[in-house]
């Protein structure tokens, strides 16, 4: 009784600071703590969840404050990592029941990536609250997308509490040819586009991205009329006080290996990897800022990946990589608004076998959204010629992505 009396207080104690900062405080806020906007439209609705671990209001989980407003919240829905955030990069969680409240949670990465019509049987609206860091290989746009057209298949409004995007101020990197979609890039942008959670939503609706029965019933929502029942079809609550030149730092890490904002300015740039032999630090305490393979100079930098959490299997577990430590890099200055090439180019140029740098399972043409990129390394392209490639096809995309942008941009 104690414990529960403690959590109604927590919560009245966020909401009332919630409630008083958005309309006088300067600090930049997510779209779920803007709790009168939304609440209101989920009165006498069954919700279903789609979040994780940083689906949070302050320190107070998203579904224990639905719960707290009176919300009957139905099922949870989980990306990849897991609900809690615990699991390993491809790892398929499975489904279970969320000790915490009791609510089932089912897992939408791995076999199953969309919610069925039976999932959402007992539902009336969709709710998607996921933290995302801005880069097109982070699956959780991919997860988007298809939570987006099981909502609209079957006829349910979609709620998106928006985010900020802590990599919202640049935009660069080699633009996906669908030839080569997957799950770590599905929709013909680039690497890093510069749009939060919502503004991304709006894009892969409005340029009908989606399934043809989803961008169908998307033409249809915009030529119907909202009624008393159905107050919204399809709505993004934005965030208070952010730009596309803020620099945000997120409160709660969005992965395992994500752990802080060195990796995740860093992430863009050194996810290429992840097609190559060498070891990203996985199993380190230092994930996505260092880089290394056994067969790199011994002069260089040394680590150890061993199984850890979150990391139970890293690549070249158990062995000494030598290579480079960038934690301790002025990131601000390094990145400069750019993804950068460097760090890979000089991998490959250290790496004595090079028919053995790339991954045979062309994982890094996954990655890069074309095979373009591999064959200009091999080729011993510059970095600047390579960049040059980019841009006809960037200038195209950034004409799009000002159509639905909801905040200052940055230029």
């Amino acid at each position: 009784m104690k414990k529960r009396y403690l959590l109604l207080w927590a919560i009245i104690c966020i909401l009332a600071r919630v409630k008083g900062q958005e309309g006088r405080s300067t600090e930049i806020l997510p779209g779920s703590a803007r709790v009168n906007v939304y609440v209101p439209l989920l009165k006498n609705k069954s919700v279903a969840v789609f979040a994780n671990q940083t689906s949070v209001v302050g320190k107070l989980h998203l579904v224990d404050l639905l719960i707290s407003q009176g919300v009957v919240v139905k099922k949870i829905f989980a990306p990849e990592h897991g609900f809690r955030g615990a699991g390993d990069a491809g790892e398929s969680m499975g489904n279970g029941i969320d000790s915490a409240t009791g609510i089932q949670v089912i897992s939408l990465y791995g076999q199953k990536v969309k919610p069925t019509a039976e999932d959402l049987k007992d539902v009336d609206v969709l709710i998607f609250d996921i933290q995302d860091v801005g880069v097109r290989f982070y699956t959780y746009i991919s997860s988007l997308q298809r939570f987006m057209e099981a909502a609209f298949e079957n006829h349910k409004p979609l709620l998106i509490l928006d985010r900020p995007n802590p990599n919202g101020f640049y935009v660069d990197g080699p633009i996906l040819d669908r030839k080569f979609a997957s799950f770590v890039g599905m929709q013909p942008v680039p690497v890093v586009y510069g749009m939060t959670i919502g503004e991304y939503a709006m894009m892969i609706a409005g340029e009908q991205w989606l399934s043809e029965k989803a961008n169908e019933t998307y033409r249809y929502y915009r030529s119907a009329k909202n009624s008393a029942d159905t107050p919204f079809h399809f709505l993004v609550i934005k965030c208070a006080n952010y730009s596309h030149s803020s620099r945000y730092m997120l409160p709660v890490n969005p992965s395992p290996n994500l752990r802080n904002m060195q990796a995740i300015y860093l992430y863009p740039s050194l996810c290429f990897f992840e097609g190559t032999a060498v070891s990203l630090g996985r199993g380190t305490d230092k994930p996505f800022e260092q880089f290394g393979h056994p067969s790199l100079p011994k002069n260089l930098y040394h680590f150890f990946p061993q199984s850890s959490p979150g990391a139970k299997n890293p690549p070249l577990s158990n062995q000494v990589c030598y290579g480079f430590d960038l934690s301790q890099i002025d990131i601000q200055k390094e990145i400069d608004n750019h993804l950068q090439l460097k760090w890979l180019l000089k991998a490959y140029e250290l790496f004595p076998q090079k028919d053995d740098f790339f991954l045979s399972s062309k994982f890094f043409d996954k990655l890069a959204g074309s095979e373009d990129l591999m064959r200009e390394i091999v080729e011993g392209k510059t970095e600047a010629e390579i960049r040059k490639g980019w841009q006809g096809a960037l200038s195209d995309f950034k004409k799009i992505r000002k159509k639905y942008l909801m905040y200052t941009d940055f230029d």
